[in-house]
């Protein structure tokens, strides 16, 4: 479901307005999307996390494991 659908979904007209039951059927679509949703954002942020961690942690590893050699030490470079 795209938000524009729900801009513009239309619910028939019954005699004093829209029919409730569909509005309400509607309502917990969206609702339950959602939350879906909601709960997915959730386990990538938690994913994302947990690779930077990792990343992290190798990156470390790998300058204690791998130090510069000489060449690399001395910057010769404008930067």
């Amino acid at each position: 479901m795209t938000p524009h659908e729900v801009r513009t979904r239309e619910f028939p007209a019954c005699r004093r307005g829209v029919d409730p039951v569909e509005v309400r059927e509607f309502q917990v679509r969206v609702a339950d999307e959602l939350a879906m949703l909601n709960e997915t954002v959730r386990l990538l942020s938690q994913e994302n996390d947990r690779i930077k961690r990792a990343l992290r942690d190798w990156q470390t590893m790998h300058a204690r494991e791998c130090p510069p050699t000489q060449e690399q030490r001395h910057n010769s470079g404008r930067w």
